[in-house]
């Protein structure tokens, strides 16, 4: 028994901080993947139900962040069109194709993002400025697209993807870039949760223990984002971006 409550304590504290940090950058499955995996799941196993956190994670966010009038709701759809699109066909691809080239495909963005962050740091807005719209950014709409296509075929790190065509493209302040990359995420998640229910690759009460702990986390994190500067979001976004391109260099 107290075997137990160690192991979904454990799962409840990498919970906390993957939902911070999905929330606020990207890349919060480095902490909950491998705590599924302590628990003697499978790759394929914790990955489904990994899934369960992210989405119940990006859910709570996003409600916290247009409680507080920083989520542009009509931007949802049309943003969400060549995701999904992308998601739809990144699926239909990882059943027939190896993802080997899609790691190096990642580190080149995530080492560009933070590249770009230092030496040009106005590629990210600094307060809130008019964005752009998607029918007069072609640039974004495929970068959305093949953001969705890669989630479709791997989640790890979608979430530095979507903040470089949100921010970088769009040209969204990062507390609205967050709110509308946890719409994404989320329905990203909620396919893919569905997809790996059906194959029975979901264990729902570690997912759910997990659960507790990024939404806790997601909770705190969008109080965060509203009361703090975009310079601190922003170091925040690098650090981030720096400790996910060593995890990925290295592993």
């Amino acid at each position: 028994m107290l075997e137990v409550i160690f192991w979904y304590g454990m799962l409840i504290f990498a919970g906390f901080f993957g939902g911070v940090v999905n929330t606020l950058a990207g890349g919060g499955s480095m902490l909950t993947l491998p705590a599924l995996m302590l628990l003697g799941m499978p790759a394929d196993l914790a990955n489904g139900t990994n899934r369960v956190g992210i989405f119940l994670q990006s859910a709570a966010a996003v409600k916290g962040f247009d409680s507080a009038k920083k989520l542009d709701r009509t931007a949802i759809l049309p943003i969400l069109l060549p995701t999904l699109l992308g998601a739809l066909l990144g699926a239909i691809l990882a059943s027939v194709l190896p993802n080997v080239y899609l790691k190096p495909l990642l580190l080149g963005v995530m080492v560009l993002m933070a590249l770009l962050m230092v030496l040009k740091p106005e590629v990210i807005a600094e307060e809130q400025v008019l964005p752009r719209g998607l029918k007069d950014t072609p640039s974004a709409w495929l970068g959305l697209f093949f953001t969705g296509l890669y989630g479709g075929f791997a989640q790890a790190g979608v979430g530095f993807l979507l903040i470089a065509t949100l921010a970088g493209m769009l040209r969204y302040d990062l507390v609205r870039t967050n709110a509308l990359k946890l719409v994404c995420t989320g329905a990203l998640s909620l396919v893919a949760l569905v997809i790996f229910a059906l194959s029975d690759q979901v264990l729902w009460i570690p997912g759910l223990v997990l659960a507790v702990g990024t939404v806790a986390g997601a909770v705190v994190s969008v109080r965060f984002a509203i009361s703090v500067s975009q310079a601190t979001l922003k170091w925040f976004l690098f650090i981030m971006v720096t400790l996910s391109c060593a995890a990925a260099a290295v592993f």
